[in-house]
């Protein structure tokens, strides 16, 4: 049964909202040209997860963990980078693949992704990884961050078994929607939200290829600032 209440905030950028209340924001880059103005200024945050190093994905955390003093869980490498430009260290929140943190009942686990890594002066920020989020009652949100299909996301369905795939569609940096559409049938999902599309003109994928493409998958099309039920 949908339980969790999740935004898109436009790009790859998401906020939901746990069970046991707690709000949790996704890949926080909140400056990009889709996020409502109402969006821009979060009135609270409790925890943040990053997918990979590049600036569209870590966006504002620095200031937002800052401002809101919330934990942050993102690879140990990001962790690093961001601890040398004064996020708080906490090497308990700094995982990395197949490790998974639990932040007051929120469990984050680091899954692979295909994708480069990096900030824009090409600092090397380790591997692009996905985020497996399990919320207290059990609900658990896959977000692929920015990736390719790659097989071993069977393992992700075998292991984590996500009830709703947060995809990117958009394709030149990620998958388009043909290669999204295997992705769901890998990770046998039945529920998808995708992103990373239409923020500027390269990233062409839209939801309404995806869903000719995936008749089986139920297709959640939120526009920027919307809230769907996962």
């Amino acid at each position: 049964m949908p339980d969790v209440p999740l935004t898109w905030l436009g790009h790859a950028a998401f906020r939901f909202d746990t069970p046991g209340g707690k709000r949790v924001y996704v890949d926080p880059w909140l400056e990009n040209p889709k996020c409502p103005d109402n969006e821009k200024e979060p009135e609270r945050i409790d925890l943040i997860a990053i997918t990979h190093g590049h600036s569209d994905h870590v966006g504002n955390t620095l200031d937002l963990a800052g401002k809101h003093e919330c934990d942050v869980v993102v690879m140990i490498e990001i962790r690093d980078w961001l601890s040398q430009q004064g996020l708080a260290q906490n090497d308990a929140h700094a995982p990395n693949k197949g490790g998974t943190v639990d932040v007051d009942g929120i469990k984050i686990t680091l899954t692979d992704a295909k994708h480069s890594s990096s900030a824009n002066d090409l600092t090397y920020l380790g591997e692009a990884t996905g985020l497996v989020i399990e919320v207290e009652n059990g609900t658990k949100l896959y977000f692929a961050g920015d990736t390719c299909v790659f097989g071993d996301m069977q393992l992700i369905s075998r292991i984590y078994a996500p009830d709703v795939a947060i995809l990117p569609i958009g394709g030149h940096f990620t998958m388009d929607p043909r290669e999204a559409a295997v992705a769901l049938e890998l990770l046998g999902a039945s529920r998808c939200v995708p992103c990373h599309y239409g923020t500027f003109p390269l990233l062409r994928g839209t939801p309404a290829e995806l869903r000719e493409l995936a008749p089986g998958v139920e297709i959640l099309e939120p526009a920027p600032g919307e809230t769907v039920e996962v």
